[in-house]
């Protein structure tokens, strides 16, 4: 399957920016105390992620997402600017924090609870984003994660398609994915793990293991979705378009922090697509970019490149 994408124009991503704070412990969880572990801060957020990790690729990307008048929301996005992603759409609000996500992981690295504070993102109003509608027009994709509100949506699809290019969705989470249910025959491209498949799907087919995770990757194919990824953490990630379908198994990894990991796996493949991949090998290629970030004790890796990706594939 051919996208019409031009690699030399921008990619334009919206979404979440935050603060990342994620904790391990060494030992078990014990509840109503706290226990030994080890707690990282990093700079995260779905989109934001998912921006890093094209830049590191070599891709052209702008980002539009809200941060606060803090100390942390300008940190954020100085450091999202040094490497390599155009920050200057990104608002910088005063009525709200800068958004923030709390893990709680496992000690064998699964998480165990997460909260996030993005209420921020209510700021990126449909009047916002058509304000910027010249980045939409000079853009070859608009990537969307599921933190943006009904109304936002609403506007993005409106404007990507006066743009005439292809909107991509990462459902987020449980709770938020619902809110893509009136834009799936219009996607593009849509990514979910397998209880955000289920959700979307409204329980119409329980996604449990691989061979659930392809029928309802089909079954998105056939709601009007154009490529759907369904990641399986462990087990893999299972794919479909109207052409194909297939299973990449994941690679073996210690894993240190499962936070991002998928953010990673959603740009490799956008680079792979970018750059005319079939599908199954762009998969691939975000499985690899996966396992890079899975074993890296942050959102994003600073080893990210098409090289470090290539090796872990063959190893």
């Amino acid at each position: 399957m051919t996208l019409p994408l031009s690699p030399e124009k921008r990619l334009l991503v919206i979404g979440a920016a935050s603060l990342d704070v994620v904790g391990r412990p060494f030992d078990n969880l014990q509840s109503g105390t706290s226990v030994p572990g080890q707690v990282r801060p990093s700079f995260g957020g779905v989109a934001r992620n998912v921006a890093e990790n094209l830049a590191r690729l070599g891709l052209p990307v702008s980002l539009i997402s809200a941060v606060g008048e803090d100390p942390i929301g300008r940190q954020l996005l100085e450091y999202t600017a040094s490497v390599g992603v155009d920050t200057s759409a990104c608002l910088r609000v005063s009525d709200y924090g800068t958004a923030s996500y709390v893990g709680v992981l496992t000690r064998e690295g699964d998480l165990e609870y997460g909260l996030d504070d993005m209420r921020i993102l209510s700021r990126l109003t449909a009047e916002h984003l058509k304000s910027q509608e010249a980045l939409f027009r000079a853009a070859s994709l608009v990537f969307v994660d599921a933190n943006l509100s009904k109304p936002a949506l609403r506007a993005i699809f409106q404007i990507a398609r006066r743009a005439k290019i292809p909107v991509f969705v990462d459902a987020t989470s449980v709770t938020l994915a619902p809110r893509l249910l009136p834009f799936l025959p219009r996607l593009t491209f849509l990514t979910a793990n397998r209880l955000e498949a289920t959700a979307l799907l409204q329980g119409s087919i329980q996604v449990n293991d691989r061979f659930t995770a392809l029928e309802a990757a089909r079954a998105f194919i056939r709601l009007g979705v154009q490529i759907a990824v369904i990641a399986l953490a462990e087990f893999g990630v299972c794919y479909a378009t109207s052409e194909t379908s297939g299973h990449v198994p994941a690679i073996r990894t210690r894993v240190i922090d499962p936070t991002g990991a998928g953010d990673a796996m959603t740009a490799a493949i956008i680079f792979g697509l970018m750059n005319n991949m079939d599908i199954d090998e762009a998969v691939r290629l975000g499985v690899s970019a996966a396992s890079l970030t899975l074993s890296h004790p942050g959102s994003v890796s600073p080893l990210l490149s098409l090289e470090s990706l290539y090796e872990r594939l063959i190893i």
